[in-house]
């Protein structure tokens, strides 16, 4: 089931999945953030964190657009994919502000498919404040 959700998670950052994060997310998903110590949890919260994500995670020389692209012109994209049997971890890589950022996107789903945990580590320092400040300012925009 893994497989497919993250297929789903790759048409959604492509801006092709149908109910976009609405349709992917269980109600019940916990959002663990790179920055927020607590977890967030439920559906709404995660998808505010995910949709100021796609603002931001664009890279340099990159419209920001309402999902992360993953084409080959993106400055963002994926590099490496593991699975487990109900989980999988996305290594991804992008520039920001001409700073390097590496990190994963680590996703967990249950027997419908439904993601019921993601969670997002970030390195090196420097990406971690630039997307700390970065987050801020998206979320203040959807929020206001």
């Amino acid at each position: 089931m893994i497989h497919e959700t993250v297929e789903r998670w790759h048409s959604y950052m492509k801006g092709e999945l149908p109910g976009g994060l609405d349709e992917l997310l269980d109600n019940d998903v916990i959002f663990y953030s790179p920055i927020v110590f607590t977890p967030q949890h439920g559906k709404e919260i995660t998808m505010l964190y995910l949709t100021a994500a796609a603002g931001v995670f664009p890279g340099d020389d990159q419209p920001q657009s309402s999902a992360r692209s993953q084409t080959q012109n993106s400055a963002f994209h994926y590099t490496k994919k593991t699975f487990g049997e109900n989980s999988a971890i996305l290594e991804f890589e992008t520039t920001m502000e001409g700073k390097y950022v590496n990190g994963v996107d680590i996703i967990t789903c249950n027997d419908e498919g439904k993601i019921v945990e993601f969670r997002v580590m970030i390195r090196p320092l420097q990406a971690v404040n630039l997307v700390h400040e970065q987050m801020s300012r998206m979320l203040d925009q959807l929020n206001g």
